[in-house]
Parts: structure tokens; sequence; C-alpha cells
């Protein structure tokens, strides 16, 4: 009897052991990780092992059981989930993203228990952008885009202004979990194009551009004349003014003379064959009709007679010497 008791303890104890060595061997191995809605996911015991017995839950929540060729798959899984009865390695069809959770396997016959956690998540599709405006006014307005999807979980943002990636500043804000970009006290530099780039473990995808028409200027106005930095010119010369201001739309040009108005505009002002009265100060006045603003600036003209037009210095010895011959 005693011979009886110490056999059958040694054989709980053995298969004890035996559940407890095959636990920690066994691994659970999902065939996709991070999988998309509407994969097909087994999960795999490795190494490869016999399983008579078994159940496979997620969480506290059970998926299906089985015993030696029966198998019993509860409502919550009924038609998507199986077992192979021979390796214990359970089948998603048809995953959701509800699917996402540790997944555990528990063997009867043999003793053991593995799990496992896999995400199934939305593939990210129809990325979209919508700004409230696109005619802004610099320093008055504010942008505003919007960045959409049709379907996708567990999303990343990313904004782009051509090649550079957005971050958040004094001017900028990102809000709404990064999906609205807004730009303060707009600046000529904010025109675009912007992007919206949203991705997550299993795709990806970036919007269409966004541009936005910004009004500014005039300002950083530059007058030259015949090309050249000096105002100096001889009696005679012609005389070639161009002005410049940068502004948006192009801002209208009108020239003026000493402070009043002449009849032209546009960018170039041509003199021919000037003379000393015409020496003075010159404007160019912009405007933009849609900032309203004015911008000038001016440069004095000095118009002199020409070294050549008196008589040259050097010359003089030898017109005294004439005269004293004559």
């Amino acid at each position: 009897m005693e011979r009886q008791s110490e056999g059958i303890l040694a054989f709980i104890v053995l298969s004890f052991l035996h559940g407890v060595l095959a636990s920690a061997a066994v691994e659970v191995k999902p065939s996709i990780n991070p999988a998309v809605v509407g994969d097909t996911v087994t999960l795999s015991l490795s190494p490869a092992t016999s399983i008579k017995s078994g159940s496979w839950a997620i969480g506290e929540s059970q998926i299906l059981t089985w015993l030696g060729e029966q198998q019993a798959v509860f409502p919550s899984h009924s038609g998507r989930a199986s077992v192979n009865v021979l390796t214990g390695a359970l089948t998603l069809s048809s995953v959701k993203v509800s699917d996402s959770g540790v997944y555990i396997v528990q063997g009867t016959d043999p003793q053991l228990k593995a799990n496992t956690s896999i995400t199934v998540l939305e593939a990210v599709s129809n990325v979209t952008l919508k700004a409230t405006e696109t005619s802004l006014t610099e320093f008055n307005s504010s942008a505003v885009i919007t960045c959409s999807v049709s379907s996708g979980s567990s999303l990343s943002l990313l904004w782009i202004n051509g090649s550079s990636e957005v971050t958040a500043g004094d001017r900028v804000q990102l809000t709404d979990g990064n999906s609205t970009l807004t730009i303060t006290n707009v600046t000529r530099y904010d025109q675009g194009p912007f992007k919206c780039h949203v991705f997550n473990l299993v795709s990806n995808e970036t919007s269409d551009s966004v541009n936005f028409t910004i009004t500014y200027g005039p300002d950083n106005m530059a007058l030259t004349v015949n090309g050249q930095n000096t105002t100096s010119f001889s009696v005679g010369s012609n005389l070639t003014m161009l002005c410049s201001a940068q502004s948006n739309p192009p801002a209208k040009l009108q020239w003026a003379f000493r402070g009043a108005l002449v009849n032209t505009t546009g960018p170039l002002w041509e003199l021919f064959s000037v003379s000393k009265e015409q020496s003075g100060p010159y404007s160019c006045l912009a405007f933009n009709n849609h900032t309203n603003i004015n911008s000038t600036i001016t440069t004095n003209i000095l118009i002199s007679k020409s070294p050549g037009s008196g008589v040259n210095m050097w010359l003089l010895p030898l017109l005294l010497l004439v005269r004293i011959h004559s």
C-alpha cells in the first residue's frame, strides 16, 4: 500500500513537472502581427506540440475548447475561429480591431499554458484636407487646415510644408490630436504647399496639397538709375530709372519729381538728354489695393556739367604762350 501511494505521488509530481516544463518551453507565435482588418491570423505553438485537449481565450473571454477531434466555438467567435486539434494552433479569420488583445492557450493534455499579444489595425484610407479660407492677408489672417481620414485606427499624423515638417511654435498650433493646423498672423512664407501624412503600423497615406494665396506688401523697395549705385550724372546723359517692390498682387507704381506726381507709371522711367534743372529728388510710390499699403523710395540725382565742357587746366600754359607770341 505504501509503495502504491509513493507511485501515485511520483506520478503526480512528474505530471506537474511535465506541465510546468511544457508551459515554460512553449511559445505562441502569430503569423501576422500587427494585422490589418480582414486578415486571417494563425496563432501557432512553438515548438510544435501535440495537444489532445485544451482551450483558447482572449483575456477573460473564451474563444473555443477542444477535446480530441471535437471543438466547440463560443458565440463571440462563431464562424471566425477554429483550432487545429493536432497542434492546438488557433486560426482567426476576418479579424477586427476588437480582436486585438492577449491570447491565452491552455492545454489539459498535456498541461501547458502560453500567451501572446496581437494588434489589429484598420488601414489608412482617403486622407483629405480642408481649409477654412485660402485667400489671406499677411499679418492680419490665420490659416486653419483640418486633416481627416475615411478609415484608419491608432493613427499618427505629420504636417508638411513643402519638404519641411511643421511643428508647433509661437504662431503654429496643432490641436485635435494634431488633425487641425492653425497658423496665426500668416506671413508670405506660409503659402504652402501643405500636406497631411497619416500612418499607422500597417499603412500610410498622404493627402493632396493645399496652397494659400497671401497678399502682402509693398515693401523692400529698390530704385536704380542706369543700373548703377551712383546718383551723379553729366548734362546730356540719358537716365533709365527702375523701381521694384515686393508685393502680392504686384503693386501699382507711380513716379514723382520734387514731391509732385508726374504722368509716368510702371516700373520704368526714362529721361533723355537731361539738364542741370532736372537735378533733385526722384521718388517711386507703390500701392497695393488689396492690402491698402503705400510705400515710397526716393533717390537724389545731381546733374552737372561734364569736366570736358570747360578748359582743361593743363592747356592753360600753352594758351598763355600762344598769347605772348601773338
